[in-house]
């Protein structure tokens, strides 16, 4: 059998063992987590970004009564904010877009 001097023995090489194996377990988990909170946040933008140009896209295409339509306000306001963006656009004779924007 195992004598009483090898036992202190045995568990020091299994503690040995344990620290050998488990450091580096330690790390390559904790790069695993860095390398999933990396792609989760990069998926998170990625749906952000395709909402902004869903949004972008639908302000976009409406016409200036939707837009203002969608503010619901009275009838005269209404009219006033239709002529008031569509002003803007024909104004500056680009479309409506900012110097940043061409």
């Amino acid at each position: 059998m195992i004598g009483l001097l090898s036992v202190p023995k045995l568990l020091a090489a299994m503690a040995l063992g344990m620290v050998v194996a488990g450091v580096p377990a330690y790390f390559q988990g904790k790069a695993h987590q860095r390398q999933a909170m990396a792609v989760e946040a990069l998926e998170s933008s990625v749906n952000i970004l395709r909402k902004k140009g869903a949004i972008d896209n639908e302000v976009s295409s409406a016409s200036a009564a939707d837009l203002c339509g969608s503010y619901g306000l009275p009838d005269d306001e209404e009219r006033e904010c239709v002529r008031r963006v569509q002003t803007p656009a024909t104004e500056t004779g680009n479309g409506g877009l900012h110097s940043q924007e061409r």
